[in-house]
């Protein structure tokens, strides 16, 4: 345990994907003291470990269990925003979907005045991070700490879903993270022999044992301490008890986009007109924490299966001694087993349509159970415009702050998710699909016009978990930290996670926060 005035070299605060990179290879040099800092407890619970049981952790103690404010252009309603609340943060308990984005996304970062971040910049520190199962290739490496393996179980359903997408002229593509991203195929996944394999596993649990590495669970940090605009610490209650700390080198947060963007609004460290109206003096005047808020919207489609193939009896006394004797069978299932990416009109550089599929009944995060039998396609917007912001709600570090996503504020991004809607419904009524297609769940046969199914998503859209954006990276009057990472205008204070991304990528974010991480730490060593 960190006692007052505890001094390190760097202080590392969360240990979600990137905070468990870094704490990791940081003390990779014995002579580098380096605390980490988790507001939640261990990754201990059994759930975690069971890839088909992630949407189980869901609104429990290891979950931050958010919601947004009233989101204008949905009904007014409020959306849950699962976040992980224990080591390894968020994948701990996702998808374990590995998917890098598209190429262009990381150019388009470059060229904001980013150096360094194209894609051929970022594509070793991919490479570098990576225990591909396959094998190392142009695309690909081995050897790494994160293991990158093919499904281990494959649905019938899921197979289906496959042969429908070549039946209506969508190519098959074996890797969304080689050559090309569009097309459909399986999902890769963040498992090794079965299991999840998440940040914690992959980077933390090889560095426990060294002594240059101290971890603090149930630790929520309250404040990043500032002199002479230089960060030298961090103040933080554990178990209640207020404790400081602080760095001789730097501090980096690492706690997300929700909490990397709070601390530094409760440090004074923001847009000062705001921190006003929250009690807080202002520090250093910067307005763009918070802000540049974006997030993948998705929306389940979903239909009764004729036959009892699904994941819905996945949880039998067999499958369950399948899975712990061999790891085998469907709670190996990631449940999001296969996907689609593509454009939804011509001319577009990059796709703007994730498809995913799923061999379950899927709705309302898959809180809403069913006995029946059923599949559902996700269509999720994947370049949208729409921006929101994180703000505080009082000056309290325990209030959860104001998260407002602003989904679908664009015309253009409903009309992309009605299309998403129709390419679920199309793939649906193929060969493919018709010995298990039943009746259509969700929207249902009802809603057939465009103004149909915009009321259908206004209704049922929810996040698809990938939050980014709020301390973004840059050097416009709204950039919050530069392209080597650091707090613009401040001395030793970072962010390194998806908080710094100026814009999301076309696809799941956990691999490309793992790959930030990666990135960081070569930068923060060579500045040492």
């Amino acid at each position: 345990m960190a006692s007052g005035n505890s001094s390190y070299d760097y202080i590392v605060v969360g240990a979600g994907s990137a905070g468990c990179v870094l704490a990791g290879r940081l003390t990779e040099n014995p002579q580098t003291r380096v605390l980490l800092l988790e507001a939640g407890g261990p990754d201990s619970a059994k759930e975690i470990q069971i890839p088909a049981a992630f949407s189980k952790l869901f609104k429990t103690s290891v979950d931050w269990n958010y919601s947004t404010e009233e989101e204008p252009h949905l009904n007014g309603r409020r959306l849950y925003w699962p976040r992980g609340k224990m080591l390894g943060g968020s994948s701990s308990m996702n998808a374990m979907i590995y998917m890098r984005g598209n190429p262009l996304d990381y150019d388009h970062w470059k060229n904001l005045g980013n150096d360094g971040w194209g894609f051929r910049d970022v594509l070793p520190y991919f490479k570098k991070s990576e225990n591909q199962e396959r094998g190392a290739s142009e695309y690909h490496g081995s050897g790494g700490p994160l293991n990158v393996s093919d499904l281990r179980y494959v649905n019938t359903l899921t197979r289906a879903f496959l042969d429908a997408a070549e039946e209506i002229g969508i190519r098959a593509n074996p890797d969304f993270n080689g050559a090309t991203q569009d097309g459909v195929g399986l999902n890769q996944v963040t498992q090794k022999n079965g299991q999840r394999n998440s940040a914690a596993d992959a980077y933390l649990r090889p560095a426990c044992a060294r002594p240059n590495l101290q971890i603090v669970t149930r630790a929520h940090a309250t404040r990043v301490v500032v002199e002479r605009n230089r960060a030298t610490g961090v103040a933080y209650l554990c178990d209640g008890v207020p404790r400081d700390a602080r760095a001789a080198g730097e501090v980096i947060l690492t706690a997300g986009t929700i909490h990397s963007a709070q601390l530094l609004l409760l440090s004074g460290i923001g847009p000062a007109d705001e921190l006003k109206l929250a009690g807080i003096p202002s520090l250093h005047d910067l307005p763009g924490v918070g802000k540049n808020l974006q997030d993948h919207p998705m929306v389940s489609v979903g239909y009764q299966c004729k036959q009892p193939v699904s994941l819905a009896s996945a949880e039998t006394l067999p499958n369950f001694l399948r899975y712990l004797l061999f790891k085998r069978g469907p709670l190996v299932s990631n449940v999001a087993e296969a996907g689609i990416f593509w454009r939804t009109r011509d001319g577009l550089q990059v796709p703007d349509m994730q498809l995913l599929f799923g061999p379950a009944y899927y709705r309302n995060h898959g809180l809403e159970k069913s006995k029946e039998h059923a599949f559902g396609f996700g269509p999720t917007l994947i370049a949208p415009e729409s921006r929101g912001s994180i703000t505080l709600r009082s000056a309290d570090p325990f209030a959860a702050p104001a998260i407002r996503a602003n989904y679908l504020s664009h015309d253009s991004e409903m009309r992309v998710m009605i299309q998403g809607v129709r390419l679920s419904r199309e793939l649906a009524h193929t060969k493919a699909f018709e010995p298990f297609r039943g009746e259509e769940l969700h929207p249902g046969t009802r809603a057939t016009s465009d103004e149909d199914i915009a009321a259908f998503l206004r209704a049922e859209v929810q996040s698809l978990y990938h939050p980014v954006g709020t301390c973004k990276m840059g050097n416009d009057p709204m950039a919050v930290v530069d392209a080597r990472l650091r707090v613009r205008g401040l001395e030793a204070l970072r962010a390194v996670d998806a908080s710094i991304m100026p814009r999301v990528i076309a696809g799941n974010t956990n691999a490309p926060t793992i790959m930030i991480a990666e990135k960081a730490a070569d930068m923060i060593r060579d500045q040492a």
